[in-house]
């Protein structure tokens, strides 16, 4: 691995199936072991239900207000500063509870591959 300052690029963001907006900000060959996306859910979006196999995934909420829910726990509020860690293949998503855009960081650890991501939308609820 080699030394490198990666600058965001805002046009780099972009809309996925998953009802969030997307900004890969560091994911890449050169530096397997993580990877960083910025995420954004507008107000009154819920994200869809889904996991990533063998992955590693944390939530660092950055602006707005949310509601998570991970697994087998009861759904929670997130402000900025909240970190939620979420084990490999553990069902997930989240919703902008505020008024403004829900932001937050996602550290995935290895880094994020599309091939790992699954859909568990219709999948009936654990609790």
């Amino acid at each position: 691995m080699q030394a490198i300052i990666k600058h965001r690029d805002a046009s780099a963001e972009y809309y996925t199936e998953e009802r969030c907006h997307i900004n890969e900000l560091s994911n890449s060959l050169a530096d397997p072991a993580v990877s960083i996306a910025q995420a954004r859910v507008m107000p009154g979006d819920t994200t869809r239900w889904h996991r990533l196999h063998g992955i590693v995934e944390r939530y660092v909420i950055t602006q707005g207000a949310g509601l998570v829910e991970v697994g087998e726990l009861l759904p929670q509020p997130v402000l900025p500063g909240d970190v939620v860690l979420i084990p490999p293949g553990c069902r997930q998503r989240i919703a902008n509870t505020g008024k403004h855009d829900l932001v937050f960081l996602a550290i995935c650890s290895p880094r994020f591959e599309q091939q790992y991501y699954q859909d568990a939308e219709n999948e009936p609820s654990q609790l």
